[in-house]
């Protein structure tokens, strides 16, 4: 059922099958929600740069692009999704929080790639506010519905749930549930070459939408 699988120090990076993903959307829908996809950084900011010259903002981009996508070939357009980019410019880091807060966002997520000077390290990891602010408690159940659906289906290293201050997050963080979600290390070579290939940058955006789509199901 698997379309390919990529081995990778014992464990399994892979395609998500679309049947599954398909029967599980289809198990959906109430009101119609606000989703706003952020893809970090943006032209003249690379964001990292990995293996193979593979730029952050680029891998950002492409997957939020799918997510849009399959929202409108598989969901029919079921929620209102929004870029805060949606080609390779500079947006600051301000505005993106503004036009979350202007469109009554349902979630706010932040897409990035990790990098790091040691090529072993791999897997993906969610940030959240380190706040008391009214939607934290969203902010990390939505952290780790992604997360588990980003690990589980595709065979990524879990590397949990965090806490950390970034300003998309910190802007956002009271008003809505908002995450930034690392989708993996670019500095590591089966993760970067993972992303040059574009099936596998739509199963993780299936992945995240999914994570979306089972976080919300349980605010209905």
């Amino acid at each position: 059922m698997l379309i390919s699988r990529k081995f990778l120090n014992g464990s399994t990076l892979k395609n998500v099958s679309f049947v599954i993903l398909l029967l599980k959307m289809c198990l959906l829908f109430g009101q119609k929600r606000v989703i706003v996809i952020d893809p970090g950084h943006g032209g003249k900011d690379s964001g990292a740069i990995g293996i193979n010259y593979l730029q952050e903002k680029d891998v950002a981009l492409n997957i939020s692009e799918e997510i849009l996508q399959l929202n409108k070939t598989i969901l029919n357009d079921e929620f209102d999704i929004y870029l805060t980019r949606y080609k390779d410019t500079l947006i600051s880091l301000s505005d993106r929080t503004r036009l979350a807060k202007s469109l009554n966002t349902d979630v706010f997520v932040s897409l990035h790639c990790n990098h790091t000077d040691n090529s072993n390290v791999k897997g993906i990891e969610v940030y959240v506010n380190d706040s008391k602010k009214p939607k934290i408690k969203e902010s990390i159940a939505l952290g780790l519905s992604m997360l588990k659906e980003g690990t589980r289906k595709l065979g990524f290293e879990k590397r949990g749930v965090k806490f950390a201050d970034f300003q998309v997050l910190r802007e956002t963080i009271a008003y809505f549930p908002s995450v930034l979600m690392e989708i993996g290390f670019i500095s590591n070579p089966d993760e970067a070459n993972y992303f040059l290939k574009p099936k596998n940058s739509k199963a993780m955006a299936m992945a995240t939408l999914m994570g979306i789509i089972n976080y919300l199901n349980t605010r209905l």
